[in-house]
């Protein structure tokens, strides 16, 4: 009896550790992702925030950032995990997923810049996730 009580009392302090896990990745891309595009436009590379950005370029600069970035992330939840570390990576690739396609949805209407950079961030979500776990196994 007494081993399901020690089961019973890590099972929350287990999700504890799993949320903050995938916390700590998502933070991560977004602060990074934020960090990255506040720079580039103050720099002036990019467009003042609200200004529609067209050029291919400066969206596969965003593409590639973001990209690194959410590998980075996986990686962090993956790392952090208490257990099962690429199923943790997948969730935060999943939750990237969901958050990258409404933000199409609202944002390709809007003509703020190419359509194919919101759906190449729905399309690398999952892929760059993947990739945070594999990198987390070596």
């Amino acid at each position: 009896m007494p081993a399901k009580t020690a089961d019973a009392s890590t099972a929350p302090r287990r999700l504890l550790r799993s949320t903050g896990a995938g916390l700590a990745g998502f933070l991560a891309v977004v602060v990074l992702s934020l960090g990255t595009d506040q720079l580039l436009h103050s720099l002036d590379v990019y467009p003042p925030w609200g200004q529609p950005m067209h050029e291919p370029v400066l969206n596969l600069l965003a593409l590639a950032y973001r990209c690194v970035y959410g590998v980075l992330g996986s990686y962090l939840a993956a790392r952090f995990a208490p257990r099962n570390p690429m199923r943790h990576a997948l969730a935060l690739g999943v939750v990237g997923t969901v958050l990258s396609l409404a933000g199409a949805i609202a944002t390709i209407p809007m003509d703020l810049g190419p359509a194919w950079y919101p759906i190449a961030l729905v399309v690398t979500a999952l892929p760059c996730a993947w990739l945070g776990g594999v990198v987390q196994r070596r």
